[in-house]
């Protein structure tokens, strides 16, 4: 049977676009022995006392946040607070903030530019969001409105602040939720400066800052014009950045308040003025700010973002999963006690077989509940709960080690391929294609369903063959690379595969990085 020629095929253009970008999502923190000395002796000295001082001052921040909103009714605070409690409680809790950061060592706040008025810019966009203390920047804006989670309600004093704030509260369990969060920001965006100006870290979640991540449109739906902020932490060592990896919570508290000082920087932009277009379109407008910040931070504009739990990031022109779920997955069959080999026989090719959890336990010969339910959570299910059995079938022999790429490949396409009513030709369309790039890769399925176009372009047919798959996905200079890496880890071995580490040169960030040497690579 023909699968097509060679020649049918061509790997994509990639050429328009700037080089790979930087993974956003990785901080490691490289210590000499003379700067692990000098953290020891000011992490046992410096840093409990201001850790300490500084968490009495957040107490002390309660009393004014409660008692600007003391007996005041839902109705009342529906608009912005003015009188005494404005006077009394802003400048307290604006004068305690600062007295907190401080103490944390942050002891100079640097300031350029002048902030619009709320009248100008109704909506301050600030980046790059890279830790937990960017809430500095409310300092130098007069502590502006903020977007919070309404989960943060429950925790102590930070739910008194966000009431004082005033605070537009979203709920990620509440699907109306959104939409009554856009609709606030656009009353209070629009109410021709009666409510102070409402602040936005538009990327959504930390990075390391060596390049912005996609921005939400959130701040931008209102379609009024914006002042973008740039926060720099300009210290010889980057002791703040609480990425998605690299060191946690506490390391980052300890470590920066051990330093003797840090210093931060707020520029305020030029307010940006939205287009006719822009104004009808907030992911237009949300990516053309982006630009402008990028380029004066003098860092590349991503299309890295975390999609659900997961960060995506850009290779080629397509997202993949800095660390897919199949490595997760892997690991909970391993610790089970699993060799996932065998059990691939059970699924047809071109065919869907949908199973429940209970047969997919019997199929996988897993007896305890907890495992069974962390691994079968790997894979999409449909409505009634069910997930399609060829996907389980292919992870296992991607997991097994037991397939050379080219075994494996032709497996997927097997597998997800469907019959033509015309022609012997079975041909990989836009689903199958999607379904094996969002198991093995971890790409958003939107993306792989856009290359899947891209590719389908060079030919009349509406999907690929398999002699077109396998040059995609063993013979492009950039995707083939990509296959290989996610597919077979460095240090793996039957059995006992490994996942690779995220600055290893055969790696998911490597790729991201540019260390893959292909022509004319395109990021984002």
């Amino acid at each position: 049977m023909s699968q097509g020629s060679p020649g049918d095929w061509a790997p994509l253009d990639p050429t328009p676009g700037p080089p790979a970008s930087p993974n956003p999502f990785v901080h490691e923190l490289h210590l000499s022995r003379l700067q692990r000395v000098k953290f020891c002796l000011l992490g046992a000295l410096l840093a409990p006392i201001r850790v300490l001082l500084a968490f009495i001052v957040l107490f002390l921040l309660w009393p004014f946040a409660w008692l600007q909103v003391a007996g005041l009714s839902e109705e009342q605070l529906q608009e912005p607070i003015t009188g005494w409690r404005k006077t009394v409680c802003h400048n307290g809790v604006l004068g305690l903030s600062r007295l907190l950061f401080f103490l944390l060592g942050f002891l100079r706040i640097r300031v350029r530019g002048q902030r619009a008025s709320r009248l100008q810019a109704p909506v301050l966009v600030a980046a790059p969001h890279s830790t937990f203390f960017d809430p500095i920047v409310l300092l130098p804006c007069d502590l502006p409105k903020v977007v919070s989670r309404a989960e943060n309600l429950s925790v102590p004093v930070i739910g008194a602040l966000l009431r004082f704030n005033q605070a537009i509260l979203v709920s990620r369990h509440d699907p109306a939720s959104r939409r009554r969060v856009v609709e606030e920001v656009r009353r209070r965006a629009t109410s021709g400066g009666k409510w102070p100006q409402v602040l936005f870290f538009p990327e959504g979640t930390c990075s390391n800052k060596k390049a912005l991540l996609k921005f939400k449109p959130g701040a931008f739906i209102a379609g009024v014009p914006v002042q973008p902020v740039l926060i720099r932490y300009p210290n010889s060592l980057d002791t703040t950045s609480w990425a998605w990896r690299g060191p946690g919570v506490l390391q980052v508290l300890w470590l920066t308040a051990s330093q003797p000082c840090s210093i931060v920087d707020v520029e305020f932009l030029p307010v940006y003025h939205p287009s006719p277009e822009e104004s009808r379109d907030p992911t237009l407008y949300a990516n053309n700010v982006q630009r402008v910040m990028a380029q004066a931070l003098g860092i590349p504009a991503t299309e890295c973002e975390f999609v659900g739990s997961l960060p995506v990031i850009v290779v080629g022109r397509l997202k993949v999963a800095l660390e897919p779920q199949l490595w997760e997955l892997g690991k909970v069959l391993r610790k089970a006690g699993l060799s996932p080999g065998y059990v691939d026989a059970g699924a047809e090719p071109g065919r869907s077989r949908m199973i429940s959890q209970e047969e997919f336990a019997r199929q996988l010969q897993l007896s305890d509940p907890q495992t069974v339910a962390g691994a079968f959570g790997y894979f999409q299910q449909d409505t009634k709960g069910l997930v399609d059995f060829r996907d389980v079938a292919l992870a296992l022999a991607a997991l097994d080690g037991g397939r050379n790429l080219e075994e494996l490949t032709r497996l997927a396409f097997e597998l997800f391929a469907e019959e033509q009513a015309e022609g012997p030709n079975r041909l990989l369309c836009k689903d199958g294609f999607s379904a094996i790039l969002h198991l093995l890769l971890g790409s958003p399925r939107p993306a792989a369903a856009a290359l899947h176009a891209e590719l389908c372009q060079a030919g009349p047919s509406r999907g690929l063959s398999l002699c077109q798959f396998q040059n995609f996905s063993l013979h492009d200079p950039l995707y083939g690379k990509l296959f290989s890496t996610y597919l077979r880890p460095p240090h793996t071995s039957r059995g006992t595969s490994q996942t690779p580490n995220a600055s290893s040169p055969g790696s998911p960030t490597a790729l991201a990085n540019g260390t893959v040497q292909a022509p004319k690579q395109k990021g984002d």
